[in-house]
């Protein structure tokens, strides 16, 4: 008998998750619905329109992103609310973390119109998990502010967590945030780099701080990041 879930029903957006680099992680579910609801909106009509030509797939794409997400957001609920069928993503991984997708999905839940996670593939849980770090509680705060000052107060802040810290950080600024966590936090404080997960350069950097901040520095910083940190105490 056919899973009734793969087949896209009026009125319900599906928040969808789509590879982080590896196509093979999209799951039948998420390929099978972005197939064929009404409307896939998404962040960059060009990079998921390149997805879907890749899987062999033709759907209307609706722009929604950080400039447009207020005005797109009520457009979407307008038209679930007229009976279409729409999956929401992102560029990559699971959308609405550090990503578009929050405004549309409460609009939805504001007027009562159905929202259906069909989960997948997350940078930020396949570092964690990977990682050795633990994973009984983490605190998850998305990018690193972009000015050094508010790294170093966000540093600080979290110095005595007493679980995980999960952050993004652009390729352009983890080596100076890694090198501003080593004076805060110190040399001997447990982090995890992770670089371009799920692609062929692929790349973990845990252990103590320092020796982590010296790899680095001798590494290309091409590609997206997840920087992790133990709680104080924690030994690997």
């Amino acid at each position: 008998m056919e899973n009734a879930s793969l087949r896209p029903l009026p009125g319900h957006l599906y928040v969808v998750a789509t590879p982080i680099g590896n196509l093979a992680d999209l799951t039948e579910r998420a390929r099978t619905l972005l197939g064929t609801v009404d409307l896939v909106a998404c962040e960059d009509t060009r990079t998921t329109g390149a997805l879907l030509t890749r899987l062999g797939l033709r759907r209307e794409l609706f722009p929604y992103h950080e400039h447009n997400e207020r005005e797109a957001a009520a457009e979407l609920a307008r038209r679930l609310a007229a009976g279409a069928s729409v999956a929401l993503v992102s560029d990559a991984g699971t959308p609405g973390l550090s990503d578009p997708g929050f405004r549309v999905v409460r609009a939805c839940r504001q007027a009562g119109l159905p929202v259906v996670p069909v989960p997948g593939p997350n940078a930020l849980l396949a570092a964690l998990c990977a990682s050795g770090l633990p994973t009984n509680g983490f605190l998850y705060l998305g990018f690193l502010p972009p000015k050094s000052a508010a790294r170093i107060a966000c540093f600080t802040r979290h110095r005595e967590l007493e679980y995980t810290l999960a952050l993004f950080e652009s390729c352009h600024r983890i080596g100076k945030a890694v090198e501003e966590l080593v004076t805060v936090l110190g040399p001997d404080r447990v982090i995890a780099v992770a670089k371009e997960l799920t692609k062929v350069h692929e790349t973990f950097l845990v252990g103590p701080a320092g020796e982590v901040r010296d790899r680095l520095s001798r590494l290309s910083l091409k590609g997206e990041f997840v920087l992790l940190i133990a709680p104080a105490g924690f030994v690997l």
